[in-house]
């Protein structure tokens, strides 16, 4: 597969290769209407973000704003959706709680820092080890915490709003049979919005959940006096905002990267998250990362596939804010509730789920998976769930592999001579049983260990054929190992005898 054209800054200008939407009009409509379908579900969603971590509804704007417009330039992952997010508001919290807005700012800036350090030493090629059942985990907690999500705006409201909601899902269901000119989430959010207003129902909108700003962000330092002790305060907040951070950027790139059939440059991604995190900071905003759910809108349900769509769902963002902050207060929150339960259908994969499915998964796949989903939605962190489904699918991974040595013994005919041959992977979980496959009392006195079928991988494996060697020059039997390729034959002509203190 051939790496996807990603035009540079420059490009955008003056490139010798136009971007796309440049040269084809309908490409062009698909990432205006995919950033402005983005731009009004950003909305409601920062400010919410801005009260779990106790700033003013501005802040998560502004940070939603600087890093969409950021990431479209210097991410990695083209139509991918950065802004500011729970994951990161809940991490940060409890410094602006015990510490103040400047100390957040600071945190942000220096998460920022962390994460291009963190780019630049590859901590992205990390992504190869997440196997595929965590990968689906992560999709299926995805689309829960989406929908559990919306459940509060679902809960103590008047009853128009659930025949909103429905007709909201209706018409996002069959509109894209008529017509696929406009993406059908737009559609809705405009017909519900027109009917509310025309009609005067009294339903929750998006002016219930904060005032929208009045002017742009200016950019700053952080309130905070420059010392160590701000430094110490501040840096064990900033890492664990850059590790969720980047864990979920990661993955939601990966996930996009599998929907559009394409590859993106995850370093280049880690570093253009850092560097989105420290402008944010730098303009007052709570910092952020991808966000999967607006990422979804963007490129499953509204068809985008450039850094346009990015780009100018930041930029429409502070023009609804700024501009139309009014028009935008007037949309009813059923309407995007509706397309955030939308896209949590969409983004569940069924297919996991499905009985024929499951009757021929691996039952050690299923639990990864369930393992996965269980701890996100019990953490409401995604970065948590994708390490501990990974842990998981590692024990379980060993311990399928560590019934796969075997040990077959053939005596010659003159029963002098054992042949011990070993077949097989040899790592700590497979050789902690390999010392007990051997006759020690009733073999003669010549022992061959054949391990021209095995490999040994580590220390524990090295270990392990000394013990037998140990064992075996107890009773006076002669031990040959032969058989060894050149990697078994270096770890093990290095480490023998040196991890027990000798035979």
């Amino acid at each position: 597969m051939s790496t996807p054209f990603v035009p540079s800054p420059s490009a955008w200008l003056r490139g010798s290769r136009r971007p796309s939407w440049l040269s084809d009009p309908k490409v062009l409509r698909t990432e205006v209407l995919g950033g402005l379908v983005v731009a009004l579900a950003l909305i409601p969603e920062a400010i919410s973000f801005s009260i779990i971590a106790g700033v003013d509804p501005a802040v998560g704007l502004f940070a939603s704003f600087t890093m969409a417009v950021t990431i479209a330039v210097v991410g990695g992952r083209p139509a991918m959706i950065s802004a500011a997010t729970g994951a990161v508001a809940l991490v940060i919290a409890p410094l602006n709680r015990e510490h103040g807005f400047g100390y957040l700012v600071a945190a942000v800036i220096l998460a920022g820092v962390f994460q291009i350090v963190l780019g630049a030493i590859g901590v992205a090629k990390l992504m190869r080890f997440v196997p595929r059942s965590v990968m689906v985990g992560f999709v299926n907690s995805l689309a829960i915490l989406i929908f559990m999500a919306q459940v509060p705006e679902m809960t103590d409201v008047p009853w128009p709003v659930y025949p909103m909601i429905a007709a909201g899902l209706a018409l996002m269901v069959f509109f894209p049979k008529l017509t696929t000119v406009v993406p059908a989430p737009l559609v809705s959010i405009v017909i519900l919005t027109v009917i509310t207003v025309a009609a005067g129902i009294a339903v929750p909108t998006v002016g219930d959940k904060g005032d929208l700003p009045s002017s742009l962000p200016v950019p700053g330092l952080p309130d905070v006096p420059f010392t160590l002790d701000t430094l110490t305060t501040v840096a064990p907040y900033a890492f664990a905002m850059a590790l969720v951070g980047l864990m979920e950027s990661l993955m939601t790139a990966k996930l996009v990267d599998d929907i559009t059939d394409t590859r993106s440059s995850k370093t280049r991604e880690s570093l253009g998250q850092g560097v989105a995190n420290i402008v944010t900071g730098f303009f007052g905003g709570m910092g952020g990362c991808a966000m999967i759910g607006q990422t979804m809108i963007n490129v499953r349900v509204s068809g985008a596939r450039t850094r346009l769509s990015t780009f100018l769902a930041g930029a429409f963002l502070m023009v609804l804010c700024i501009v139309f902050g009014p028009v935008v207060s007037d949309i009813p929150m059923a309407a995007l509730v509706a397309v955030m339960v939308m896209v949590s259908v969409a983004t569940f994969d069924w297919h996991s789920i499905a009985p024929r499915t499951l009757r021929r998964m691996p039952l050690g796949e299923t639990v990864v998976m369930l393992v996965t989903v269980a701890c996100v939605v019990a953490t409401h962190n995604l970065a948590i769930g994708v390490v501990v489904g990974s842990v998981a699918a590692m024990v379980v991974f060993a311990r399928r592999v560590a019934h796969l040595a075997e040990v077959t013994a053939v005596t010659d005919p003159d029963g002098g001579t054992v042949v011990y041959r070993v077949t097989g992977e040899l790592f700590f979980a497979s050789s902690n049983d390999l010392v007990g496959r051997f006759s020690y009392a009733t073999d003669p006195g010549r022992v061959v260990i054949d391990l021209s079928a095995a490999h040994i991988w580590d220390a524990s494996s090295v270990a392990a054929l000394d013990a037998i060697e140990t064992k075996y020059a107890q009773r006076g039997t002669t031990v040959e190992i032969v058989g060894l390729n050149e990697p078994s034959a270096r770890i093990h002509k290095t480490l023998s005898g040196e991890l027990t203190g000798g035979h």
